[in-house]
């Protein structure tokens, strides 16, 4: 596999997270309040929750309804109820526009 194109980077408001499936994987990607773009797991692993519908808080993404929050770098949760990581991806920033390998996992 290789890199495919999710979106520009202006497209992803800050401390927002947008979700996309790139060949059945679902990845909440993200832009933090710094600017950086992240790509990690959609699924909260304490239930079946989209991450990307949740909040941005610094250095993870909080799931909306249990609470848990992932960091962006290693996909572990950094609190109860949940306690499996998530997958981290990388991404490539590609003149403006986001890029991500499903099959290319930074953790998990």
């Amino acid at each position: 596999m290789s890199a495919q194109k999710v979106c520009g980077v202006e497209e992803l408001s800050p401390a927002t997270a947008r979700r996309v499936v790139l060949d059945g994987v679902a990845i909440a990607v993200v832009r933090d309040s710094a600017g950086e773009v992240h790509a990690i797991g959609d699924t909260c692993t304490h239930g079946d929750i989209s991450l990307s519908e949740g909040f941005v808080e610094d250095d993870g993404l909080e799931c909306w309804a249990h609470g848990s929050k992932f960091s962006f770098a290693t996909g572990k949760p950094l609190n109860l109820p949940a306690y499996e990581p998530v997958p981290v991806f990388a991404v490539e920033i590609i003149d403006g526009d986001v890029y991500i390998d499903p099959a290319v996992r930074l953790a998990v």
